[in-house]
């Protein structure tokens, strides 16, 4: 086991890859009395074409089954492991992104029979033709639900604005005709394929000794058989630069508008220095301008074009990213044309220093205050080592950013044809 030490944030974090090529991080915080544990595996909606664990020739698969086979594995012959769970003092969930699908645990008791429990069901799947079936009933009723909500439908026709070939424009829960599509025969492909240890994740991180725990995850790991996994052979079709449509318009019944403008901030894979760089640019520029303490957020706000409403958000993954902006609005072409203007004019802006002083000083702030939360280090660490990057070295990342870098990267930033709008209006 391998110990790391953190001594700018006070923390030793253990690490070790095991013989089947799962690899375990330990946090133990003996202060805590909850644990957390989450257990994940490299694999989201978008990994819908690919080469079958044991195959030569790739598939393409029904839209939204990882999200299906994530609902399944919680269902067993004889018991719902949420059941297990509860009765062990536990509160389990799950959940599938465009890159990943992830299942957690939190308790203050029985952290071993938990953990055990966590690592046996998803290690264990079960699907028959009968569960299947009834789940697609089940499912389909969650995907109506998210066409009635605006916000949903506001976020997804960003990206679809955004994006014309990157699975990422297609709803992680897939469609009412895809997952009718879905058999057992494609769960027990896409699960045999992309739940291997060597392409999962177990972070735990509480009040346990990481010696004991390491050795009980061990010892289960090793009571199971698991087929030699060289590399899993993913195809993501190549994604044009320009945003597929500069707009996109949705008829909803809402009280008032909503309306987005998206940035496609990335289209191909990135190492993981060009990754971590453009993460955080991307983050502090935006909060620097669109923060309540903004510039832009204040013109904005002068001009009575926005509300508390406002938001926005920037995610970056290892080959595609996206930033959006947006809110309620009375005047949508206004709201569009104002928010264009705005990110269109910081390609002859220039930070200065000091100013780019306090935008690190700041989100290192936010970042310190998010180490309180085991949930956060926990999803955060999965989600950045993924890509090559280690999370407790953000800080010391950020500290070495420079005000040139920060220009630099404004200069580039934002292009005309990487802008995408979502609209959605009454009748």
């Amino acid at each position: 086991m391998n110990k790391m030490e953190y001594r700018h944030i006070d923390e030793n974090l253990y690490h070790e890859k095991l013989e089947n090529g799962l690899t375990v991080f330990l946090l133990p915080r003996p202060e805590m009395s909850k644990t957390y544990a989450i257990f994940s595996t490299n694999y989201g909606s978008i990994d819908r074409t690919f080469v079958p664990i044991g195959k030569d020739e790739k598939i393409t698969v029904p839209d939204g089954i990882a999200h299906f086979l994530e609902h399944k594995l919680f269902e067993k012959k004889d018991r719902d492991v949420f059941a297990d769970f509860s009765k062990q003092g536990a509160s389990a969930n799950a959940y599938t992104s465009f890159t990943k699908t992830a299942y957690l645990f939190s308790a203050t008791a029985n952290i071993e029979e938990n953990v055990k429990t966590l690592l046996d069901f998803v290690q264990d799947p079960y699907f028959s033709e009968s569960s299947v079936e009834k789940e697609k009933g089940i499912i389909g009723q969650e995907i109506k639900m998210y066409d009635d909500q605006p916000d949903w439908q506001s976020f997804m026709g960003t990206l679809k604005s955004l994006f014309k070939e990157t699975p990422v424009n297609i709803d992680i829960a897939g469609t009412v005709e895809s997952i009718a599509e879905i058999t057992k025969d494609d769960l027990y492909t896409c699960y045999h394929t992309f739940y291997h240890p060597e392409n999962m994740t177990f972070f735990i991180a509480g009040n346990f000794n990481p010696e004991q725990m390491l050795t009980l995850i061990k010892e289960n790991q090793v009571s199971k058989e698991f087929v030699k996994l060289d590399e899993i052979k993913r195809d993501y079709p190549t994604e044009p630069a320009e945003v597929a449509k500069e707009e996109n318009k949705l008829i909803m019944p809402v009280s008032i508008a909503k309306c987005t403008v998206g940035i496609k901030e990335s289209i191909e894979e990135l190492s993981p220095e060009e990754f971590i760089q453009k993460d955080l640019l991307q983050d502090l520029i935006l909060t620097f301008y669109f923060s309540k303490s903004g510039q832009f957020y204040e013109e904005l706000y002068k001009e009575n074009m926005i509300d508390s409403s406002f938001y926005f958000e920037t995610n970056l993954e290892k080959n595609f990213g996206y930033s959006i902006l947006g809110g309620n609005t009375d005047n949508p072409d206004q709201f569009v044309a104002k928010l264009k203007h705005l990110l269109l004019s910081t390609t002859s802006m220039e930070i200065t220093e000091a100013e780019f002083e306090r935008m690190k000083k700041k989100k290192i702030g936010q970042l310190l205050r998010s180490m309180n939360s085991l949930e956060n280090i926990a999803s955060k660490y999965i989600h950045y080592h993924t890509v090559g990057v280690d999370f407790f070295e953000l800080i010391p990342t950020i500290q070495g950013l420079t005000v040139e870098d920060a220009n630099k990267f404004l200069k580039e930033w934002i292009k005309p044809e990487r802008l995408g709008v979502c609209k959605i209006v009454a009748e």
